[in-house]
């Protein structure tokens, strides 16, 4: 299948301006050539050109479709193969002729990720660098994508690289005091081994450092918004998402179903979870709605809990504050232009001051508190230096853990006296297990698996 020549849509199914239309492989230019007329053959176009011409139907001639085809060969592309895209209308019917014709002509339709996974098979990017290629197109914020892209770049594969090669040095003298020990090379002394291996722990520790906030980047923070009906819940969804997501009216009740959508917050993406107001109901309906908001209550990252500073504290809210007082909780005191009716010292006895913002959403004021009050929970009041390399894969994470208890045990038999040959194997073991995140020493069940997470087209 790798000798396969594949094509894939690589823009959005629907109307657009454009849409392109991707082929690679060994056949990409004589197949493309069957179904295209030009000016200038392919066959003998320099690379990277773009040429201006029609889609035809290869047995009549007729036109199909009007274009721009874009030359890009081996080993200058994405895939380092022949790479020929074609740019066409952006409208479903047209873009369906052109490839459906392609795929007369023997082209086969690409997997999931397979130009992608192409690119890694053939040398170009290594495995953090593919599975960056699908943060960039996920990315839900600036700061995301500027991490995504810095693994794309190869920042995180230098380190990793660099940390095998620290390990490769180890391994090499270890051999030589194992093949040659009448031979007194370099003394294998308790004190070497730990210090390369203190070394090699030190650096992952400071990538592992980076894991929370890197996931938090890539994947968002899993926000509730919880608090009793008619307090302003959906407002505030409807404020932070710019738009009416949420229905808003002065009737207790209206929201009865989680409503989901991802903000950007100050740099942070929230997955906003607007749940129905938590309170004791006859409806069947709203009672549904209610266990809904409590399982989003219970597996929420953070919770904001609303409260109406213009109404005195209820039973059933003092009861929500103590469920939720050891929980990452930020509470938010809504129309504060207002008069305040609210006992503010009641809710300091369940949270500290750091976790308590006041808002008026009509006049809108205190959105610049929320988004500090969040930084100050996963970020100790601000994000790292956009120089830092975040490590935000969770397969990365795990591996990077592995390969430091390796090491951990490495240390552990050394101050055993267990003899070097027997440390070996777990310093190898965490050199293969540092190769498989970037894909050096990894199976082909997870290379595939990896791959079908990415779009057709990628």
């Amino acid at each position: 299948m790798l000798n396969d020549t594949i094509a894939a849509i690589s823009t959005p199914l629907g109307e657009g301006g454009i849409a392109v239309i991707r082929v690679s492989g060994d056949e990409a230019v004589p197949l493309v050539e069957r179904i295209f007329r030009s000016k200038t053959k392919l066959s003998v176009a320099e690379t990277h050109t773009v040429h201006y011409g029609f889609i035809v139907e290869p047995v009549s001639s007729d036109k199909v479709e009007e274009v721009l085809v874009t030359l890009m060969k081996a080993p200058r592309s994405f895939t380092m193969e022949d790479v020929v895209e074609v740019s066409c209308h952006g409208g479903i019917v047209s873009v369906k002729k052109v490839l459906d014709l392609l795929l007369q002509q023997g082209v086969r339709l690409a997997e999931p990720g397979e130009f992608t996974k192409r690119a890694f098979l053939n040398g170009r990017i290594d495995l953090t660098q593919a599975e960056a290629v699908i943060d960039l197109i996920r990315a839900k914020s600036d700061r995301a994508f500027k991490v995504a892209l810095k693994q794309v770049e190869g920042n995180l594969s230098k380190q990793i690289k660099d940390l095998r090669y620290t390990l490769v040095e180890l391994m090499a003298h270890v051999e030589v005091n194992i093949d040659y020990p009448e031979h007194d090379v370099e003394e294998m002394t308790n004190a070497f081994i730990k210090e390369k291996c203190d070394t090699v722990m030190l650096a992952i520790d400071r990538l592992l450092v980076t894991a929370e906030q890197g996931k938090i980047l890539r994947e968002g923070i899993e926000t509730a918004i919880v608090g009793k009906p008619n307090v302003g819940k959906s407002s505030l969804l409807n404020e932070l998402a710019q738009e009416n997501r949420a229905i808003v009216t002065d009737i207790p009740g209206t929201t009865r179903d989680v409503i989901e959508e991802f903000v950007n917050i100050g740099g942070i993406p929230l997955k906003l979870l607007d749940t129905a107001g938590i309170r004791d109901t006859t409806d069947i309906v709203e009672q549904i709605g209610v266990e809904r908001s409590k399982t989003a209550l219970a597996e929420a990252d953070l919770i904001l809990l609303v409260l109406n500073s213009n109404e005195e504290l209820q039973l059933d809210e003092i009861a929500l504050m103590k469920q939720l007082a050891d929980k990452q909780t930020i509470v938010i005191l809504n129309k504060i232009d207002l008069t305040r009716k609210l006992n503010v010292d009641q809710v300091l006895s369940y949270f500290s001051a750091e976790r308590i913002v006041e808002l008026s959403l009509i006049e809108n004021k205190g959105i610049d508190a929320l988004e500090k009050a969040i930084a100050g929970i996963f970020f100790e009041g601000k994000l790292e230096s956009s120089d830092l390399t975040y490590v935000s894969n969770v397969r990365h994470i795990s591996l990077l853990k592995q390969a430091k208890q390796s090491l951990q045990d490495a240390l552990d038999a050394n101050e055993q006296y267990v003899p070097i040959d027997m440390i070996q194997i777990d310093i190898r073991a965490a050199w293969e297990q540092l190769g498989e995140i970037i894909g050096d020493s990894v199976g082909e069940s997870l290379i595939d698996q990896i791959f079908t997470q990415f779009c057709l087209g990628k």
